[in-house]
């Protein structure tokens, strides 16, 4: 039996795949505004742990519009890499960047998960990654294929994580104070009440000061 090993910042890659207006429109299978708080929280544990991005692209221009720009403003020295290819393991210029980065766990969300997950993370586990699957930070055209295309990619070797799994999987002890400040933040911003929790514990059990400086001002007044 293979076991894959714990996400380290220093051991994968995380790579987004097309994440752009049409191919939003079309994902039924988790409500759209939580799809993208999923995938820019990943995007933005990833800019915490320095883990290298790959973002990739299709038909920019022509269909399915440019990566949202919540992703493009976290990565503003990357351009994303255009494909044709609904495939992104049969373009050459992205397999030769994940070559060039080097690490052999590859943690992956996409849009649409049948197709723009599916195709290449079967083709990396072919080539000898190990592929980490974002389960909420990718979307399907209905719940039936989302959930047939993770069921396929797992029977393949493929690992289904959740964005959150992935960036506490990186912090993995509290006492690494360098990255805390910043993962309680995200928690904060992108976690929902896990993140509400956070805030009240600060303030209303350690007597922190409000996170908002004008709720600070308020309670101050």
């Amino acid at each position: 039996m293979t076991i894959h090993s714990l996400l380290t910042p220093e051991n994968s890659t995380v790579i987004l795949i097309d994440h752009q207006p049409q191919m939003t429109f079309g994902v039924t299978s988790i409500d759209r505004q939580t799809l993208i708080n999923n995938t820019v929280g990943l995007a933005k544990a990833a800019k915490i742990f320095n883990v290298p991005t790959i973002l990739t692209t299709v038909e920019t221009k022509s269909f399915s519009g440019y990566m949202w720009p919540q992703l493009l403003e976290l990565f503003p020295d990357q351009t994303p890499i255009e494909r044709t290819s609904m495939n992104s393991w049969g373009d050459a210029k992205f397999v030769a960047e994940v070559e060039r980065i080097g690490r052999k766990k590859l943690v992956m969300a996409a849009l649409w998960t049948e197709v723009c997950l599916v195709f290449p993370a079967i083709q990396a586990m072919e080539a000898g990654y190990e592929v980490y699957a974002v389960v909420d930070a990718s979307g399907g055209t209905s719940q039936v294929a989302h959930d047939a295309a993770i069921q396929r990619i797992v029977q393949a070797g493929a690992v289904p994580v959740t964005w959150q799994q992935v960036l506490l999987e990186y912090q993995r002890d509290w006492a690494h104070r360098e990255t805390y400040d910043a993962v309680m933040g995200l928690v904060k911003e992108h976690s929902g009440a896990y993140g509400v929790g956070v805030e009240y514990a600060y303030t209303m059990v350690h007597g922190a000061p409000p996170s908002n400086e004008k709720v600070h001002a308020l309670t101050h007044a």
